[in-house]
């Protein structure tokens, strides 16, 4: 059985000297750009774990990999080295948008023991939540303009957008080549109607950073009742939302991997991590 690699060799020379060094005791790892290539190829194709072709290894190898990297912040570190980098070269759109989608929960997904995670902190609902179309998890995520993610986060599927905003905006922090702190105010954040608050609007202006949201027309129309109490409209740039494609497409790269569009992970951890390296893929063939 031959296996359709998907890390080239140019990637694979950005991505080695940010992978974790052998233990100083004990026995030497394997190779490791076999793991890389294993977890891309099970949430890739959607396939459990023992199902991996020989060609990439242990199943077990991979996926202890996978949780292991997650807990010490290892697949953080990659994704933060390549935003680094080419915010080095001015290659990071600060025009960013913001959006969510919902990915269907397997059932395999259900049951996950109730004390999660010991060395990082687990969601007592492990992300997953019960609405009208099951089990699923929403994925909230900021994307540069160039449609490649800037920030991940996992909530329940009956969460809502907006109160996930700022902890989304929160976790945009690209680290500067030289000294100095990381980047993470962009210069405009672009969303749709279900981010249009009155809180957002006002957190954005406080960080100095434009918004273009549309507003709703029921908002709109009981800013129009109060009369002049109601206010100004808020200022909105259609030229400039036309933009917001790019989340969209961002949100399509990453559901191209059918792992990533049907979850079937018990902890929100072990989903965390391979959407953190579906992000760092798009950021190395970048």
């Amino acid at each position: 059985m031959s296996v359709r690699l998907v890390i080239t060799d140019a990637m694979w020379d950005r991505i080695k000297p940010l992978m974790p060094a052998d233990p100083v005791r004990g026995r030497r790892w394997a190779d490791h750009r076999r793991t890389p290539e294993a977890i891309v190829w099970k949430y890739r194709t959607g396939s459990p774990w023992r199902d991996l072709p020989d060609e990439l290894g242990s199943f077990q190898t991979a996926h202890k990999r996978l949780l292991r990297w997650a807990v010490d912040g290892t697949w953080d570190r990659i994704l933060c080295a390549f935003l680094a980098a080419d915010e080095e070269a001015d290659d990071v759109g600060w025009t960013v948008s913001v959006d969510s989608t919902v990915c269907r929960a397997h059932q395999h997904a259900a049951g996950a023991r109730k004390r999660g995670c010991p060395d990082r902190a687990e969601p007592d609902d492990h992300a997953l939540g019960r609405s009208r179309g099951g089990l699923s998890t929403k994925v909230h995520l900021a994307s540069d303009s160039h449609a490649r993610p800037l920030a991940l986060r996992v909530t329940p599927g009956q969460a809502g957008d907006a109160p996930a905003f700022e902890a989304v905006m929160a976790s945009i922090r690209v680290p500067q080549s030289g000294p100095g702190r990381p980047r993470t105010r962009p210069g405009t954040v672009l969303a749709d109607r279900a981010y249009s608050s009155r809180a957002i609007r006002k957190h954005l202006h406080r960080r100095g950073i434009r918004a273009v949201i549309p507003q709703p027309s029921d908002q709109a129309a009981h800013r129009r009742r109060r009369g002049r109490s109601g206010g100004r409209p808020p200022a909105f740039d259609a030229e400039a939302y036309k933009q917001r494609n790019a989340v969209e497409r961002c949100i399509s790269r990453l559901k191209q991997w059918r792992g990533l569009a049907l979850r079937t992970d018990k902890l929100a951890l072990a989903y965390r991590a391979p959407l953190h390296v579906a992000a760092i893929l798009i950021w190395a063939r970048a």
